[in-house]
């Protein structure tokens, strides 16, 4: 029974999930299967990955073959590495101490890469929202200079106005205030 590695498809339309499985190679893509591994998460960026190291090895070590996606993520997550280093554990080329410290220090290494990808993710985002925020302010300013300029005209002709309606009031008080003073003086 020739053994894959392989993924099953799950989620909805449109939003892929993947299972990473150990199946019998004649079964169905999304069929029965002999052991789950861990999942896959392309939808994230970067893709979210939860494997166990230990069952993808021992699968490894007894002659699974993975496909072209699961090899890369195997790789990915170090299964590869570890199959690998256990082959130079067995034939003596390196003891079980080295290879733990080997494999440590990829992984440390590969999860500063994750992490810095990470962070220049978010800090794109940051400064994406920071110059649309910015640009909006501008936008804002420009609108409401505008909503002042239409505006003068319209105040400039109210203050006309009251300005005549102040000349006429005192127009019309001056001659009041003449007749009173003269009937004051009489």
């Amino acid at each position: 029974m020739p053994v894959r590695i392989r993924l099953q498809r799950h989620g909805k339309k449109g939003k892929p999930f993947f299972w990473i499985v150990a199946a019998d190679s004649r079964s169905k893509r999304d069929g029965k299967f002999l052991e789950k591994l861990g999942t896959y998460n392309p939808n994230t960026n970067p893709a979210t990955i939860d494997l166990n190291l230990d069952s993808s090895v021992q699968w490894l070590h007894n002659g699974a073959q993975p496909t072209d996606t699961a090899r890369a993520i195997l790789s990915y997550k170090g299964a590869l590495l570890k199959h690998h280093l256990d082959g130079g554990v067995r034939k003596g080329a390196l003891t079980q101490e080295q290879a733990d410290a080997k494999l440590e220090a990829w992984l440390k290494e590969k999860e500063a890469k994750v992490q810095s990808k990470k962070d220049g993710l978010s800090n794109a985002k940051a400064d994406a929202k920071a110059k649309a925020l910015k640009a909006e302010q501008e936008y804002n300013e420009k609108r409401a200079a505008a909503q002042v300029e239409a505006a003068a005209p319209a105040v400039e002709e109210v203050a006309e106005e009251v300005a005549e309606v102040a000349t006429e009031e005192t127009a019309v008080e001056a001659p009041a205030a003449e007749e009173s003073n003269e009937e004051t003086q009489a």
